[in-house]
């Protein structure tokens, strides 16, 4: 039997294409009938992307064909997808803070690692190294830099900038702060669900005179969470920089933090990972290494993450004493604590002159409802 192109069509005026209101022929889906002798060749374009509904229209032109027109018919169909692009509902974006050239977070995906103390000995050796340093304590509820700074007692002040009351950072060592410890006193607990801590940080971002830096630091408090996405969200974060002991524990949750940064939703340049700790020098045998919490774990982690390794640190007394005086051991001068933190200051700035020169600016990250939230399946 001898097929024919009308017949075809009206057939196909009978269903409607997936997703449309219309028929097929009338929506515009169906783009093309070929007819030849007892085959029929049908292309088709629908807006749905799955694969359901591409195998349901092509089922459901088979069948009206057959029941339709001619029951022997041999028909082939071809299904394209034209999928409009999404709207972003609800997008919460972030917006630069004038004068502040880089952003770089320093996060850890457990607690006890070293972060913080890494954060100040980094600020303080950017600082000697002659860029104007700031640094944002964002763990609301373990704020440390008053202490590692020694600035417990003192409370930043009003000015008047552009006619408008700002908070001036805290400053000492070359670097200027912000943290909820100058707001709460030293035996009070931080009690507050993830919105109070968010308007916190914003009022510590946006609500300070800051002035020109050429980097600032946030110290981000331990895990995955709130506050992390706060910030991302109010933030366009150059880049980011995950501390980690070489041990298992801290290790596992050293690549889950990773694993934020690098979410298709969040997308945040991760600069390399440091591990801390990384071996034990007594002083009365300076020549020797004794790995007590592993060896090389954070190392190995770079290289399995295809992230920069930016150096270790070992675990040596006096940063301890000196973070608890308030006197970051980077301050030292002609040591071998003070070369490390050089060292390691400098592949973190290599790092962040890199992912200028080869990427674009990050922007903050846009969240739609749960999007950029791991738990969510896609």
């Amino acid at each position: 039997m001898k097929l024919n192109k009308q017949d075809i069509l009206k057939a196909l005026e009978t269903i409607s294409a997936p997703g449309e209101g219309q028929n097929m022929v009338e929506s515009g889906a169906v783009t093309n009938v070929v007819t030849f002798a007892d085959e029929v060749i049908v292309d088709i374009t629908i807006t749905n992307p799955s694969l359901q509904a591409k195998k349901k229209t092509e089922v459901e032109i088979m069948k009206t064909i057959h029941d339709k027109v001619y029951e022997k018919a041999k028909i082939s169909v071809n299904v394209k997808v034209n999928a409009p692009a999404k709207s972003a509902p609800n997008v919460i974006k972030g917006k630069k803070v004038p004068g502040i050239q880089n952003i770089i977070a320093i996060a850890s995906g457990k607690g006890g690692v070293g972060k913080s103390t890494v954060t100040a000995n980094l600020a303080v050796t950017l600082a000697k190294m002659g860029f104007k340093v700031g640094v944002l304590d964002a763990d609301i509820y373990g704020p440390s830099m008053p202490i590692m700074f020694d600035v417990e007692l003192e409370r930043p002040l009003a000015v008047n900038v552009d006619g408008k009351s700002k908070m001036r950072p805290v400053e000492n060592y070359g670097v200027k702060m912000l943290s909820i410890g100058f707001f709460t006193k030293p035996d009070q607990a931080v009690v507050w669900r993830g919105p109070m801590a968010a308007k916190a940080l914003n009022q510590m971002i946006f609500d300070a005179a800051w002035g020109e830096l050429d980097f600032m630091l946030i110290d981000l408090p331990p895990g995955t969470g709130d506050i992390h996405l706060s910030i991302m969200q109010s933030l366009p974060i150059t880049g980011a920089v995950v501390v980690s002991t070489p041990q298992n524990v801290a290790l596992s949750d050293a690549k889950k933090g990773v694993a934020m940064f690098q979410q298709e939703s969040i997308n945040v340049p991760v600069l390399g990972i440091i591990e801390n700790m990384a071996y034990f020098t007594p002083d009365e045998l300076p020549d020797n290494k004794y790995y007590i919490f592993g060896k090389e774990g954070a190392k190995n982690l770079a290289e399995d993450l295809n992230v920069r390794f930016l150096g270790e640190l070992p675990l040596v007394q006096s940063i301890r004493e000196a973070g608890d005086v308030g006197r970051p051991a980077a301050l030292q001068t002609a040591t071998t604590l003070e070369q490390a933190f050089e060292k390691l200051t400098q592949n973190v700035v290599e790092e962040v002159v890199r992912r200028n020169d080869d990427l674009p600016p990050t922007e903050a990250i846009k969240i739609t409802t749960m999007a950029g939230c791991s738990a969510v399946k896609k």
